[in-house]
């Protein structure tokens, strides 16, 4: 038994010391970039993709009351495919992956989303997404809001009753 733990666990042993090995000379020689545990390591930078206190409309960000939650989701539009209009109680963030995304926002405009490009979304103003490309859109959006509230709650069209 002791003899079968040493070959198994000696592998595991020696690869996780030459990934640590290995990510030291990564981040050891990374100018410029604040510390993790030890002064001789480094974090890999951020790239930055969004930072505001406003929605793409102007709005400013609110959080529903409530114990928080967070869901992530990859959404995925087939080319003509829309949302259908609708409406979120808290802030989404969300990230194009693939493809193109135009939302209207009815009398504030319409915004066009591509690949590799983030927002913030509206949050109680009515919007609609569409895939008007060629290919699958996919975004990935992250719902914060809280237990009992869904993600996105469908509306009517605005002017429309």
């Amino acid at each position: 038994m002791i003899e079968h733990l040493r070959r198994s666990l000696l592998p595991l042993a020696a690869g996780m010391a030459a990934g640590a090995a290995g990510s030291f000379l990564l981040f050891a020689g990374t100018p410029d970039v604040p510390s993790i545990d030890a002064p001789s390591i480094r974090a890999v930078p951020a790239a930055p993709l969004l930072a505001s206190s406003e929605t793409v409309i102007g709005e400013p960000i609110i959080y529903p009351a409530g114990k928080g939650k967070v869901t992530a989701a990859v959404v995925t539009l087939a080319p003509g495919q829309a949302t259908g209009w609708h409406t979120h109680a808290g802030p989404v963030v969300g990230y194009v992956l693939e493809g193109t995304l135009d939302v209207d926002y009815g009398d504030k405009g319409v915004h066009v989303y591509r690949t590799g490009e983030a927002m913030l979304e509206a949050i109680g103003f009515a919007h609609n997404g569409r895939n008007n490309g060629t290919v699958p859109m996919r975004i990935l959006a992250v719902f914060i809001g809280a237990e009992g509230l869904p993600p996105s709650t469908p509306v009517a069209a605005p002017g429309k009753p």
